[in-house]
């Protein structure tokens, strides 16, 4: 008997994901139980590799070379036991060549951890040992990669090795003298360099404890939860389930930072309701992508490259989350505004609640459910505050037993209400649930979400202590909702213990599995970033797409662009990131402090991050697209399509970001400044929104899109016309420094033009901001905070005379014998948001004639 079509349709969602994310092996007997307990291990390793554990009993430390081995050893090990080789190998067992390959690359990735002392002992003088177990751990890395991931990463990591080599026979413009194979294999398996480097040390200490917490998390019931509860918030409006679609995935963005996963969780069940009320399949399909693809960009928990910014750009991840929220939640507003532009081109109806409540009832249950947060914020944020000064070292025992107090009440809150059972989208008849209920019953998932955004925000605890706290709440809440729930129902909770542990064993084992694929991308993009330390590429990039680009700025971020597109098509979004910040994000930095525009790293690094994401949709290869499209029963190139299109707000998003860094909430010193931008931002993108649908209040005609999108461009960028009449900088003589830097206030930088050449008698300009002691007064004080020791005169001319090492200015380019051209600061001018003014003028007139367009309603 054939199987039904939904089940099928299930099973390939299941393969697509398992392939993807888990490995798609299921193999029975002794395999099973490898495939058990091997990941249960590496969870329970890192669970005690970033807790404090270890310096409490002072045993079972690891360094984080250590870490990093044992961490790629079981990714390594998992890769070669859970993903087949090809497409016909078996599924059902692992043949014995794939338990051989699986011993000897863990054995070699751990090489560094069994033989550490060994090699300490003898850095930079290998023994042939060395180099035999270097070069089998580097092919069999490349192997694993190409299972877990495909071949492209396989590929990219291989023509970098090649390069390598082939160096000395390169074009000019990209040519270095080459390195032996043995120097190669050190540089990239023996040191922390290459393999080892700062992209598996994110994926060690930081990405494991997100991925394992959003794991339990969705093991407890809270992704069916955020879906229940964004239905019930958003599906009796126009166009309902599709702007639940919109919230549930950016909600499932704390439990999933994967774009297919996303898909998978929430789509199966918004993708029918968005059919059902009138979305064509292929709009279905498109507006859950653009929806979850989006999820990685949520914060407090992103995706993985997220962590490893606060690596490569050296800010803490509290920063990285500030850059990044604004334009999260703009592009997020933006997308549902766009699902209720279909809804409404389309003529669709609200549908109707079961019970209609009065206004006072409405007013009463959101007030509830505001209350209900108010109160459990004000008793964490305050109760916090007074216990840490009146208890000392007992606050944190204090805070523990009040957290289990606040959970048990949850608990017991929710046990009055039935458990959120997961409709049938194919029943014709659609129920929506009740918000006030929706929102009770679950309330006690958003705890450890509590806990972890107070140890990153507040107590400035490292994201993986961090998430280990959480984490571990979350392990507590996995066991002991079911039975506690039964206990205040005076229900039996017979078994319910015991379901509870066997979820936790379960949750355990798939986030271990899902770190698979990040494991050994991380590891295998280590290859590329090795292979810039080793070569020196990154010193020739910016003369190339400088030549590529022509100088132009613009033409170099798009060229960015397409690179992090074409590479995402086939790499995972931490590889892709990885690879393109690693070359590009230097050479933009350059490039935009040689014509004038300081471009803060992290902007360049967000640019690339966004770019990599909507790589998921991009046809014809993305992934998250055919997996919305098996679900929507809809063609998966269309589908992508159509996804990419509604994602065109986003990538809109970092062009206006890096010309306006007010969007990152950089530089802004004043609530009525972040008022106005957060205004404007939103304002301008739901503009942008109207102009790419054709549609506002009416169809809109050519001439109003292009106003519309005159409009939204100008409230993201004002400072685009307004430059052209007050020019944006007052430049200083450099003899005049002294007077300049002395004057400044303690919220302005020190803004520099240097010129001259480098050691190597290539000429440089560039601009460089630098950011000062405030506690220093004189000029040279000033200077010297910031890294620059001295300056000299050398006739007419400002020297850079000493610069010191490590510091602000030397990592930045500031060296020793450059000119002080100029010096810069903002210059005395009316505000820049005065262009606001035209603009919403214009909005107001396309408006004024659309409105005159709109039917007259029937009586």
């Amino acid at each position: 008997m054939s199987q039904p079509p939904q089940d099928n349709t299930q099973q390939q969602l299941d393969d697509m994901l398992a392939q993807a994310d888990t490995g798609g092996r299921h193999p029975t007997g002794i395999g099973h139980w490898v495939l058990l307990l091997v990941p249960l291990c590496w969870a329970l390793f890192q669970l005690w590799y970033v807790s404090p554990l270890p310096f409490m009993f002072n045993l079972g430390i690891f360094n984080d070379t250590e870490a990093r081995s044992i961490h790629l050893a079981f990714a390594v090990f998992l890769s070669f036991t859970a993903f087949p080789a090809l497409k016909h190998s078996p599924r059902d067992r692992i043949p014995w060549h794939d338990w051989t390959l699986a011993l000897i690359g863990a054995f070699c990735a751990s090489y560094l951890f069994l033989f550490y002392r060994e090699l300490a002992s003898r850095p930079g003088l290998p023994i042939m040992q060395d180099l035999v177990v270097a070069c089998i751990g580097m092919v069999l890395l490349l192997e694993a990669t190409r299972r877990a991931l495909g071949p492209p990463l396989m590929v990219v990591a291989a023509i970098f090795l090649f390069y390598t080599f082939a160096g000395p026979w390169m074009p000019e413009v990209i040519a270095h003298r080459g390195a032996s194979l043995a120097r190669t294999v050190t540089h990239q398996w023996l040191t922390t360099e290459g393999v080892f480097g700062v992209a598996l040390g994110v994926s060690t200490s930081f990405v494991f404890m997100f991925v394992l917490f959003g794991s339990l998390l969705e093991r407890a019931g809270a992704g069916n939860y955020f879906i229940k509860l964004a239905f019930s918030l958003l599906g009796h409006l126009r166009g309902g389930p599709a702007k639940a679609a919109v919230v549930s995935s950016g909600l499932s963005g704390l439990v999933s930072g994967s774009s297919i996963a996303n898909v998978v969780t929430t789509g199966t069940f918004t993708i029918p309701l968005m059919k059902r009320v009138g979305f064509p399949a292929t709009k279905a399909g498109a507006v859950e992508v653009a929806a979850s693809t989006n999820g990685q960009l949520t914060p407090p928990i992103m995706g993985a490259a997220a962590f490893l910014m606060v690596e490569y750009v050296g800010i803490s991840y509290i920063e990285v989350i500030k850059a990044a929220i604004l334009p999260a939640l703009i592009s997020y507003a933006a997308l549902i505004y766009i699902v209720h532009l279909e809804a409404v081109k389309a003529g669709m109806q609200p549908l109707q609640r079961r019970h209609r409540p009065s206004l006072a009832q409405r007013l009463l249950g959101g007030l509830t459910a505001v209350i209900a947060l108010m109160v459990l914020t004000a008793v964490v944020y305050y109760g916090i505050g007074w216990t840490k000064t009146l208890f000392g070292p007992l606050a944190s025992w204090i805070l523990a037993l009040l957290a289990l107090l606040v959970y048990l009440a949850l608990v017991a809150w929710a046990a009055r209400l039935p458990d959120l059972a997961m409709d049938d989208p194919e029943n014709p008849d659609i129920h929506m649930p009740e918000p006030g209920p929706t929102f009770k019953s679950g309330m006690y998932y958003l705890l450890p979400i509590v806990v972890l955004v107070w140890c990153l925000t507040v107590e400035r605890l490292s994201p993986g202590l961090s998430a280990f706290w959480a984490t571990l709440f979350m392990m507590f809440i996995v066991v002991t909702h079911k039975p506690l729930k039964a206990l205040f129902r005076k229900q039996h909770s017979e078994g319910l213990l015991r379901e509870g542990a066997f979820d936790l064993f379960m949750g355990l084992v798939t986030g271990a599995r899902n770190m698979i694929g990040i494991g050994v991308a991380t590891a295998a993009a280590g290859i590329v970033v090795g292979t810039v330390t080793l070569t020196g590429i990154g010193l020739v990039m910016t003369e190339f797409v400088e030549f590529i680009s022509g100088g132009s700025l613009l033409l170099m971020l798009i060229f960015t662009a397409v690179i992090s597109l074409l590479l995402g098509m086939g790499l995972p979004t931490t590889a892709n990131y990885i690879v393109v910040s690693t070359l590009m994000a230097p050479v933009i930095v350059n490039l935009g402090a040689q014509h004038g525009l300081i471009v803060p790293l992290i902007a360049v690094h967000l640019f690339v991050f966004y770019f990599g994401i909507l790589a998921d949709d991009t046809p014809p290869v993305g992934l998250a697209a055919f997996a919305a499209a098996a679900i929507a029963k809809a063609d998966p190139i269309k589908t992508g399509i159509q996804g990419f299109t509604y994602d065109i707000r986003t990538a809109i998003l970092p062009f206006m970001f890096i010309f306006n860094t007010q969007l990152l909430l950089l530089g802004i010193d004043s609530w009525s400044g972040l008022l106005i931008t957060i205004a404007s931002a939103l304002a301008a993108m739901l503009l942008f929104a109207a102009a790419t649908q054709g549609y506002w209040l009416v169809k809109s005609r050519w001439w109003e899109t292009l106003a519309l999108l005159l409009v939204a461009f100008t409230l993201f960028r004002p400072g685009f016309f307004w430059d052209k009449v007050f020019p944006p900088m007052a430049q200083y003589d450099a003899s005049q420094w002294e007077q300049v830097v002395e004057s400044l206030p303690a919220s302005e930088s020190i803004i520099l033009q240097l010129g001259g050449t480098n050691l190597f008698g290539e000429p440089v300009s560039k601009i460089v901001k630098l950011n000062f002691d405030a506690s220093r007064q004189s000029a040279a004080e000033r200077l010297a905070s910031t890294g620059i020791s001295s300056l000299r005169r050398d006739g007419d001319k400002v020297m850079v005379d000493m610069v010191d090492f490590g510091s602000q200015a030397e990592r930045l380019g500031v060296d020793f014998d450059l000119e002080v051209v100029a010096l810069q600061r903002p210059s005395d001018r009316p505000d820049k948001e005065w262009m606001f003014i035209p603009a919403l003028i214009l909005a107001g007139l396309v408006a004024w004639g659309q409105r005159r367009r709109r039917p007259t309603p029937s009586p």
